[in-house]
């Protein structure tokens, strides 16, 4: 394809520990490419399985093109399908999250089981086969408590990424806790750059005042390091490995997926305008209140929180070339009651605070790659590895998969 050749000489052309051509960022059909050979193929992050606890709990998504509904079966299981009746085609459920016995087309009212069978369909005659009609189902697992789906006909391999994140997220307890709070925008830029201003921290001086009452803009700590050379951060990593939390970085070979365990600034324990906790109840079994946050990425599409007190998951999916939603979810222990173990307002404010001023620059950034003057400027090797290593990522895996020439081990 033309638009396939496109984007390999692009890459071809791009500096090393620079921001990537023009086109990457704003040209439609490259976006096309971007959705078939990133999203569509790798694994995304959905949800935490604590949203659907119950059976017939579903949630539905929008992949670009592709609708999916997320649903707990009578068997505990939680299954991913495409949002499209077998019959005519018609959406099934809307998008958000809801509950239901069945999953009824509301077209013809279509009835389908939890776990994709076809149960009744009205008048089709005698020579009609339900089996054959069924829901088509999408890659779906689970991940120490969160549910990553895959739109290929093969995924990439995912158990490595699961062993992992049942040892680092268990202590957390993600199957006790329960969504206190949800939060989507829009930020009017490519995904790249939503992703690019998340993986560094040079920005957060100048621009998240409430951020940084709590998290630590050392770059050390916001890019793309071990930590292992900062004093700090090895005896922040020490204690917390002492008290049975894993946290010691852990990155996949192809850089994919990332953990590890940072500090707080000072004294600060959960991200609060004063550093406090901001729930009284702890999540899981996390033995001590300052273990600082594990920071999790998955590209192309999630990073995250895990506190003491509090599991902050943030998503994104891609609405356009230049357009992309930020989904927020703060998850609290079960029993935490708003109220009485925590405020609301108190819980959420720093970050939608820090959501709202990382779209004003992101969508700035956009508005100025979009002038024909751009070009590409060189990363901070100090303070942007984190971009560095997101970009790199991003133009190794497209490489790969456009050229079918392996650049890593597999996982």
């Amino acid at each position: 394809m033309l638009r396939d050749a496109d984007m390999l000489s692009h890459l071809m052309r791009r500096r090393p520990r620079h921001s990537l051509p023009r086109d990457l960022y704003t040209d439609p059909d490259l976006y096309e490419v971007d959705l078939h050979r990133i999203w569509y193929a790798d694994w995304l992050f959905a949800l935490p399985a604590c949203e659907i606890p119950k059976t017939g709990n579903h949630v539905t998504l929008q992949v670009a093109d592709h609708s999916v509904i997320v649903v707990r079966g009578a068997d505990g299981t939680i299954r991913a399908f495409h949002n499209t009746c077998r019959h005519r085609g018609s959406r099934l459920c809307k998008p958000g999250r809801s509950s239901s016995p069945k999953i009824v087309c509301p077209y013809h009212q279509w009835t389908y089981e939890l776990d994709g069978r076809l149960l009744w369909a009205r008048d089709m005659g005698p020579d009609f086969d339900p089996s054959k009609h069924g829901l088509k189902p999408v890659h779906c697992r689970d991940a120490g408590g969160l549910v990553f789906i895959c739109l290929a006909e093969t995924p990439p391999p995912f158990d490595a990424l699961a062993a992992a994140a049942e040892r680092y997220f268990g202590p957390h307890g993600l199957d006790r806790c329960k969504v206190a709070h949800e939060s989507s925008i829009v930020e009017q830029a490519n995904w790249k750059l939503v992703m690019e201003n998340n993986r560094e921290c040079y920005h957060c001086s100048g621009a998240h005042p409430a951020l940084c009452v709590s998290f630590d803009d050392n770059p050390n700590i916001a890019g793309n390091g071990d930590g292992m050379t900062d004093p700090a951060i090895e005896a922040h990593l020490a204690k917390c490995e002492a008290a049975g939390l894993p946290s010691r970085f852990h990155i996949a070979p192809d850089n994919k997926w990332r953990m590890v365990r940072v500090p707080l600034l000072g004294k600060a324990v959960s991200y609060t305008m004063d550093g406090k906790a901001a729930v009284s109840q702890t999540v899981g079994d996390v033995p001590i209140r300052d273990a600082g946050t594990l920071l999790f990425f998955h590209y192309p599409n999630t990073w995250n929180h895990f506190l003491s007190d509090t599991v902050m998951l943030f998503r994104m999916l891609p609405l356009g070339p230049q357009e992309t939603e930020v989904t927020t979810k703060w998850l609290v222990h079960e029993d935490a009651v708003e109220g009485r173990d925590y405020d609301l307002d108190r819980l959420t404010e720093v970050w939608t605070l820090t959501n709202d001023e990382d779209r004003a620059i992101v969508e700035e950034n956009q508005k100025g790659i979009n002038s024909p003057v751009y070009e590409p400027g060189p990363y901070s090797e100090t303070q942007e590895s984190g971009v560095i290593q997101f970009v790199d990522w991003y133009a190794d895996t497209m490489t790969e998969r456009l050229t079918g020439r392996a650049l890593h081990a597999a996982e």
